[in-house]
């Protein structure tokens, strides 16, 4: 089989509906960031306002003198803003094979979503459409910004669709180009040239959307030339991230099954700075991170470098995350495989918040003693998936609503069902809000959503085509048979959990998948 690719045909003008140069949000309750103290700042029956792309005033009132001529003003009264979340993993081309995978292990999702596998069923205009929706989705869940590891970029075209996908969308996306030698099919040598065409397109000027970098390869036995070669470009190119999936512990490896020269990968800490990369400008987000060691986590902390957990996907892949409770302050939030659970940093950072609370308590009972105190807060919960995704990326324009703030903000429905009688804003949103209540987000100033619905110009024209995408697609990947798990992985034997069983009597409840 050869790789299926094409020149994408784009969909019409997909650009946000237009904005005034200046809003101002009135008499709401805004949840703004110090960055003086660190910490959150609440401001009832406060004010915002916006000019272009960044945030110029922020009040406990409505402000005093004139506003700049034409400027749009929205009444918040009874209403909470926030900043948009911020997203440091997810692999957005991958959204038409969602509820697919529901039962998935990541040895299967190796062998069957994988880009060891798609390219050769999938066109560039297949990648455009999938990528497109995903960040739709992610934009109506008020997830500003991403860092996409994008595994897409096998050939031009497919890397060309996805990026265009990204710059069409409006959302704030570190589209991050990846590497990586797949056997047969594409070399490393091969993406040197089309990652300077990635970098050579205009659109990009204009764009929230900028240049990273994804990477696999860092050790413990990399390919030196290979790494110096990549970084080259990324410095030369100004990559605005570098990100690399960290797996040590039992797995200690990503993407082997199907790539045999990468076994015994861990991208660790460790291995970056052995190579002298890790202390340096440039953001290095490591995604997972699940089995960080000691002299990782100091490491981290010494060059100011970031982690992001996934909560839901290590709890349904099974990675685990062991040790990220004790290095959350060099931590942010990400999704993962938002085919297969929510695509919301909202879900993630209740899901971690409780997690590691259950993890402090649990410690605590297993002494036979009882806890005195809660052990993790909502505003630190807040503040994963607002401010230290901007940290982890390096953009102090991010993560808050404060002066110089780019203005990418997220309006709440306070007097919704989830939300009526709220007193504590943070608390309102972090542990009772959905996406549901979620009734405007913008990105750069400008409305991604409005009124509760996408206002992105050809957004039901790309549903429609996402449709017919996702309907052909799948019905490839539901004949195509379940890989058999391995007898061993990485030197490691294979076995099966033991099964919950949640019936009386005779079976367990297990049922199928209903694809």
């Amino acid at each position: 089989m050869r790789p299926i690719n094409g020149i994408i045909t784009l969909l019409p003008v997909f650009l946000t509906s237009v904005s005034a140069a200046s809003i101002l949000f009135k008499k709401g309750t805004v949840i703004a960031y110090n960055k003086q103290a660190k910490g959150l700042r609440i401001l009832r029956e406060g004010s915002v306002l916006v000019e272009n792309d960044r945030i110029t005033g922020v009040y406990d009132s409505v402000p005093p003198g004139r506003l700049p001529p034409g400027t749009e003003v929205v009444d918040l009264s009874g209403k909470i803003i926030t900043p948009g979340f911020i997203d440091t993993h997810r692999h957005g081309w991958q959204t038409v094979f969602k509820t697919m995978a529901s039962n998935t292990t990541l040895l299967e999702f190796f062998g069957r979503y994988s880009s060891f596998v798609a390219p050769f069923f999938w066109s560039a205009s297949d990648i455009y459409d999938s990528q497109l929706a995903g960040l739709y989705e992610a934009l109506n869940a008020g997830v500003t910004s991403s860092l996409d590891h994008a595994t897409h970029t096998w050939s031009k075209d497919a890397a060309e669709a996805g990026l265009n996908a990204c710059i069409d969308s409006g959302a704030r996306v570190f589209w991050g180009f990846t590497f990586a030698n797949i056997t047969g099919l594409v070399t490393v040598e091969d993406l040197y040239p089309v990652f300077r065409q990635m970098a050579a397109k205009p659109a990009l000027k204009k764009s929230p959307t900028t240049l990273a970098v994804a990477y696999d390869g860092w050790g413990p036995n990399p390919n030196v030339a290979e790494i110096n070669n990549i970084m080259a470009l990324a410095l030369e190119l100004n990559a605005s991230v570098i990100t690399t999936h960290s797996l040590q512990g039992p797995w200690g490896c990503t993407f082997c099954f199907f790539n045999p020269s990468s076994f015994f990968i861990t991208n660790s800490p460790e291995d970056i700075n052995a190579l002298s990369y890790l202390n340096i400008s440039t953001p290095i987000v490591f995604s997972h991170a699940s089995f960080l060691t000691p002299a990782g986590a100091s490491l981290l902390r010494q060059t100011n470098q970031y982690i992001s957990i996934t909560p839901e996907s290590e709890m349904h892949y099974g990675q685990g995350h062991p040790v990220s409770y004790n290095i959350q302050d060099q931590a942010s939030l990400g999704i993962d495989t938002h085919i297969t659970f929510s695509t919301d940093i909202l879900t993630q950072a209740r899901i971690w918040l409780q997690q590691t609370r259950y993890e402090r308590y649990l410690a605590v009972l297993k002494q036979d003693k009882l806890p005195g105190t809660n052990p993790m807060s909502v505003e630190q919960a807040f503040l994963l998936a607002t401010r230290n995704g901007a940290l982890a990326l390096r953009r102090d324009d991010l993560g808050g609503i404060f002066i110089g703030a780019k203005a990418d903000l997220v309006i709440w429905d306070a007097n919704s069902p989830a939300l009526l009688g709220w007193v504590d804003p943070v608390a309102a949103v972090m542990l009772h809000a959905s996406v549901g209540d979620i009734e405007a987000v913008l990105v750069d100033g400008k409305w991604m959503k409005k009124g509760g619905k996408i206002v992105a110009k050809g957004w039901p024209a790309a549903r429609t085509r996402f449709l017919a995408t996702a309907k052909r697609l799948q019905a490839v990947w539901r004949d195509m048979p379940l890989p058999s798990p391995p007898a061993e992985f990485n030197g490691h034997e294979v076995v099966a959990p033991e099964r919950v069983d949640v019936l009386r009597g005779p079976g367990d409840g297990y049922g199928d998948i209903y694809i």
